[in-house]
């Protein structure tokens, strides 16, 4: 079986208070590299902290295909990190399935063929995990930019 490619991996915490928060994970050396009103991502070398308030219950494992966490990016971390070659969401989603895992939120083809789309499933210890893939399947043309995306590796 092929290996899949899940790019970069981050905690998303759920948190009661995000300037409570950002401000203890900058005390301990976390930078900000984006955000918005209700959330932050927060790096410190390769490790990712993303803090979400009111976004969703509970802390879940992400991975990011299409991203591979460099030491020092540049002010444009979500390009730099980016990946020519990666396995796409829906592709995980299809091994995902075929392998027996329930699937709580899916990519819908029909509707997403190509575009960015993420899925989210359980552990067997009932931990959320999501794959959250921000570009275009490889392959494609970027509808924002018109650069057609590598193919899958």
């Amino acid at each position: 079986m092929d290996r899949l490619e899940l790019g970069a991996f981050s905690v998303s915490l759920a948190v009661k208070d995000l300037a409570v928060s950002r401000a203890f994970y900058e005390s301990l050396g976390f930078s900000v590299t984006g955000g918005g009103d209700d959330y932050c991502m927060l790096r410190q070398g390769t490790a990712l902290v993303g803090l979400f308030q009111g976004m969703f219950e509970g802390n879940i494992l992400t991975f990011n295909p299409g991203l591979h966490i460099k030491e020092d990016p540049s002010d444009n971390p979500l390009e730099d990190w980016r990946s020519e070659h990666f396995t796409d969401v829906r592709a995980i989603q299809a091994r995902l399935k075929a392998s027996g895992v329930t699937l709580m939120t899916s990519v819908d083809e029909s509707q997403n063929p190509d575009g960015p789309g993420s899925v989210v499933f359980a552990d067997p210890d009932g931990n959320m995990i999501m794959v959250d893939q921000f570009f275009p399947r490889p392959g494609t043309a970027d509808r924002a930019t018109g650069d057609v995306q590598p193919p899958d590796c």
